[in-house]
């Protein structure tokens, strides 16, 4: 099997070599957008996204006991408490489809449900007040108030049908389909410490990432005028709780949780990236596929216009709050209500880079059957809204 992916690999290096035209304009930019997406990924999201996830994910799988973790997320929870928590998750996260990823494989890994951990999943990026705020005020109330009914729904229904659909007996361990982190053993501290030094984490990462609003709004525009004093308080208070109440020998199995957590995760992020800005290139510029046939196809409210809405967003990445502006213009081109309900309900919460990633995670099959009630349900939904509104 090994020497077949090897042969595989070669096989398709060779034949990239061999048919792709370099030599064309188009496809010189194509490249060119790949690496470009990739400097303003590294740029924007790696230092103030990913690296405080990594280390949330890695204090997760280390100082939070699996029994709590199974409790409240667990196969056997209380449904409503458990899906209450991940379905409205995103209203405290204002994460991206990849900055979530570290999260997910963080309570996924320690032993959470899969139905919980995929609501989790989809509610993370989908759910962030602000978008949706911001969606309202610039796209209309209707797509504001039909994004948010929407991804709570979503998130619950999608995690509900992974439940049943691939429900069994998790094994006693944090490894699940290849992707592990170490386990710390039995915690020694009481439970709220090890929620308020998440919760630091966890507000360092949010103030951090804090988007410029409308100064119309002035509370957030004020958080946001004072976003690096606010990180600067929590990360304060991290030092402070981490040298008060852990162990040198807790930290170094931090460190190296974290550091498992980031050397599988990250290369197939940057991988992926780089793939998603070949093909479609970055906000407001070309990749190998041309802007103007992706606004030709979204135009009215018909099926294949929902469902070509569905898959393009979700196999393009959308930075935080970046999904309005180009929904925005799309409309503008023609775009109906409907594929614009309904690549707003898959786009933030999937890309191209989170697909591979996820897969890793839980695997192939589950991994599709998560795309395809994404990609499904919002192909549905757009329809649905499209006919309400009656409108383009």
């Amino acid at each position: 099997m090994k020497e077949l992916k090897i042969f595989a690999v070669l096989l398709a290096v060779f034949l990239a070599a061999y048919f792709i035209p370099f030599g064309r304009p188009a496809v010189q930019n194509a490249f060119n957008e790949a690496f470009l997406m990739l400097q303003e990924y590294a740029r924007m999201h790696v230092l103030f996204c990913l690296v405080p996830a990594f280390f949330i994910a890695g204090a997760i799988s280390v100082f939070v006991k699996k029994q709590s973790v199974i409790r409240y997320l667990g196969p056997k929870a209380n449904k409503f408490v458990a899906y209450s928590v991940a379905s409205v998750s995103g209203t405290i996260l204002a994460v991206c489809s990849c900055t979530v990823l570290p999260l997910f494989a963080g309570i996924y890994t320690r032993g959470a449900g899969l139905g919980p951990a995929t609501a989790f999943l989809y509610s993370g990026p989908a759910i962030n007040v602000l978008a949706i705020v911001m969606t309202a005020r610039i796209l209309g109330w209707r797509l504001g108030l039909a994004r948010i009914i929407g991804a709570v729904v979503f998130s619950v229904v999608i995690g509900l049908i992974m439940h049943f659909v691939f429900q069994r007996k998790r094994e006693n361990t944090v490894e699940e389909a290849g992707f592990a982190a170490e386990n710390g053993g039995e915690e020694e501290r009481p439970l709220w410490k090890t929620a308020l030094h998440i919760g630091a984490m966890i507000g360092i990462l949010i103030f951090l990432n804090w988007a410029k609003s409308d100064p119309d709004v002035k509370a957030w525009y004020f958080i946001f005028r004072q976003k690096w004093i606010l990180s600067a308080v929590f990360a304060a208070i991290l030092v402070w709780m981490t040298a008060s109440w852990f162990k040198k020998d807790e930290l170094k199995e931090w460190l190296s949780s974290t550091w498992t957590f980031a050397k599988q995760i990250l290369p197939l992020l940057l991988g992926g990236v780089m793939v998603a800005g070949f093909l479609l290139g970055r906000p407001g510029h070309e990749g190998v596929i041309p802007g103007a046939a992706i606004a030709g196809l979204v135009g009215g409210n018909g099926l294949f216009a929902n469902l070509f809405a569905s898959l393009s967003g979700a196999l393009m990445y959308f930075a935080t709050l970046t999904e309005v502006p180009i929904l925005q213009g799309l409309l503008g081109s023609g775009m109906g209500q409907g594929p614009a309900l309904a690549l707003l309900l898959a786009g933030p919460a999937l890309s191209l880079p989170s697909m591979i990633v996820i897969g890793k995670i839980m695997g192939t099959k589950k991994t599709f059957a998560y795309i395809l009630l994404v990609v499904v349900m919002a192909t549905v939904t757009g329809l649905i809204f499209g006919a309400l509104t009656g409108i383009r």
